[in-house]
């Protein structure tokens, strides 16, 4: 005869030692515990425990009943689901199944939100198994101000998706028409041990384009506007403009140079982020399409690993409207990517990619976890991830780092 198998479901107010009162029963009497999982959303708990019981064991009852009288002495509701053999073999087969991790990132997650993100779950032929909370909790004076909170939680799925394109296509109309920031990424061993990030600096690390506070500064603001706007039309490629731009900073003076070193808006979130990073044993570097000048100021600021950049040339103290070396664009930034995974001894799958322009989507795309930055609707539709809800650090919750688990 095969053993018996019940879901003992017990729910109520959490309470120290509920627990071990329960499970203490079940030890008392040799119960296999086949599987067990638990949850407290304020206070209140939900516990399931999936047991064997012995074959057409007397005992069995009096277990029952003594868990029962427990539960009434606890002030809990307790109810027993007896599973039979077809359908606990059915739930052991789904094991080895894909797994997915979406990630919900908001100033406030509404319950609009969940149900046309869980819509497509249902319609991908996704089971949900786990719902989490990374962010912290909201006190209510503060639940009315979005400037100041922020919600994300963490959906662990089973299943294969009936069309994979169809469920970022999904998520990302979601993210447009119901702003909050959606990632789906598939659960695996690379998930949970990236060990390199490579991060854009203008306008993703820093708050500004760096060529345009020069050309500003130079009083040529207007024609390096122009040839931006040709470049972004398609008439000259980045590297062209990118030799014509730097042309008109001839003549600027270092210390121009020197003083936007010293007063760069960094994003927001960007010091939580990298502090948090390298306390991880994390290896940053800066991929830019920007100048080394100013990579070199935040490597110091920051203490990171690594800066690849343009080089400008420098003499007697001033811009010579040239640069040195090979111009850093969208396919060197991947290059360059993917020699720092080589020098790190680490798979791509192990890399994280931030940026927000076009140019960053080559290295977007070759990074296990490419994420598009407040970018355009062009990159974010291009990118697997984005974000643009939070800050930089927002990307701590598409590590599963929690709240609680941050001390910066």
């Amino acid at each position: 005869m095969q053993n018996e198998i019940f879901l003992i479901k017990i729910s109520g107010e959490d309470k120290p030692g509920l627990t071990s009162a329960i499970t203490s029963i079940l030890a008392e009497n040799n119960i296999n515990i086949l599987d067990m999982g638990q949850a407290v959303i304020h206070n209140t708990l939900s516990l399931g425990i999936l047991a064997e019981f012995p074959a057409e064991d007397k005992s069995n009852h009096s277990v029952l009943k003594d868990l029962l009288f427990k539960a009434y002495t606890l002030q809990i509701h307790i109810d027993f689901e007896i599973i039979t053999p077809e359908s606990y073999s059915q739930w052991v087969s789904l094991q080895g199944k894909d797994r997915y991790i979406i990630t919900l990132l908001a100033e406030k997650i509404t319950a609009r939100q969940i149900a046309q993100i869980t819509k497509v779950i249902y319609e991908q032929e996704l089971n949900i198994d786990l719902i989490t909370r990374l962010s912290g909790r909201v006190p209510l004076s503060d639940a009315g101000n979005h400037q100041h909170t922020r919600s994300c939680i963490e959906l662990s799925v089973r299943g294969k998706p009936s069309d994979i394109q169809q469920v970022t296509a999904g998520f990302l109309e979601i993210s447009q028409n119901y702003g909050l920031d959606i990632a789906f990424q598939k659960d695996d061993i690379f998930r949970r041990n990236r060990r390199l990030v490579c991060f854009d600096m203008d306008s993703t690390l820093i708050q500004t384009e760096v060529i345009v506070e020069l050309a500003r500064k130079h009083g040529v603001g207007d024609k390096v506007h122009e040839i931006t706007e040709s470049a972004m039309r398609g008439e000259i490629d980045f590297k062209e403009s990118f030799r014509r731009r730097v042309a008109l900073l001839e003549g600027l003076s270092e210390s121009v140079m020197q003083d936007i070193a010293d007063n760069l808006p960094i994003t927001d979130g960007a010091d939580r982020l990298i502090a948090q990073l390298k306390a991880l044993g994390y290896k940053i570097a800066i991929i830019s399409g920007g100048f080394t000048y100013f990579g070199m100021a935040l490597r110091k600021r920051f203490g990171l690993d690594y800066v690849f950049a343009n080089e400008l040339e420098i003499k007697d103290g001033k811009l010579t409207g040239k640069h040195l070396g090979e111009i850093i664009d969208g396919e060197r930034k991947a290059f360059l990517l993917k020699e720092l995974a080589k020098k790190e001894n680490i798979q791509l799958e192990q890399v994280i990619a931030v940026g927000d322009g076009a140019n960053d989507l080559p290295m977007l795309k070759l990074a296990g976890l490419g994420i598009a930055f407040h970018a355009k609707p062009i990159v974010k539709k291009s990118a697997s991830h984005s974000i643009s809800t939070v800050g930089l650090d927002g990307i701590l919750y598409l590590l599963g780092l929690r709240d609680r688990d941050v001390n910066f």
